[in-house]
């Protein structure tokens, strides 16, 4: 049950009924007074019952993949969204056919459509939670894809001596580039330049 029409004396009596039905506390409900309620005269005359309904505000997450669902749904998706909670981040897998479109050029749509999932979860949102937007493995497949990358050039530029300049990639991809690549003594690596064109350097320790 996710809303209830409720009567009490008083709202606030209502309200209190209404948790108790619902089983929820007050700072997880919403409510709409349908009728304040009058004491009548005296207390007696004329006496009327306040009435309220009481709606059980949406959970983020639950916000977010709705917000999912309506954006595939307008692109003629069919769609399953899986999520697993992982407190501080949840993940967020997208999987269906021709979902490939929400990937985009490197996975530029997949980056703006997790940012604006992410504004989604936290609007209003006292526990502010991270979203992590995959569509069928696309981040997992590309993290490999750029590890191995980042191996084959440093090899190259051990071998050559000179530094090599990758594609700009953004942050989180450049990151994977660093990450793969500290434990190497030979070559070290740097960011240069600005977003959106920012790209790593693979560079020779002399």
């Amino acid at each position: 049950m996710d809303s209830i029409e409720i009567s009490g004396k008083t709202v606030e009596e209502a309200l209190d009924k209404a948790l108790q039905e619902l089983g929820v506390s007050k700072e997880k409900v919403e409510y709409q007074i349908i009728e304040p309620g009058s004491k009548g005269i005296w207390g007696i005359f004329g006496k009327k019952f306040a009435k309220i309904k009481v709606v059980i505000k949406p959970n983020p997450l639950q916000k977010t993949v709705q917000f999912l669902e309506d954006i595939t749904s307008v692109m003629d998706l069919p769609v399953k969204i899986n999520t697993v909670d992982e407190g501080q981040v949840v993940k967020v897998d997208i999987l269906g056919k021709d979902v490939g479109v929400l990937i985009g050029r490197r996975g530029e749509t997949l980056d703006a459509l997790q940012y604006l999932v992410n504004l989604v979860l936290n609007k209003n949102n006292e526990k502010r939670q991270k979203i992590f937007l995959d569509i069928e493995g696309y981040r997992y497949r590309r993290k490999h894809t750029l590890q191995r990358l980042a191996l084959r050039l440093a090899d190259k530029v051990r071998e050559r001596g000179r530094r090599v300049a990758l594609e700009p990639m953004n942050s989180q991809e450049r990151r994977i580039i660093h990450t793969a690549l500290q434990v190497r003594n030979d070559i070290y690596t740097v960011s240069e330049g600005e977003e959106p064109y920012r790209k790593i350097i693979i560079n020779p320790k002399r």
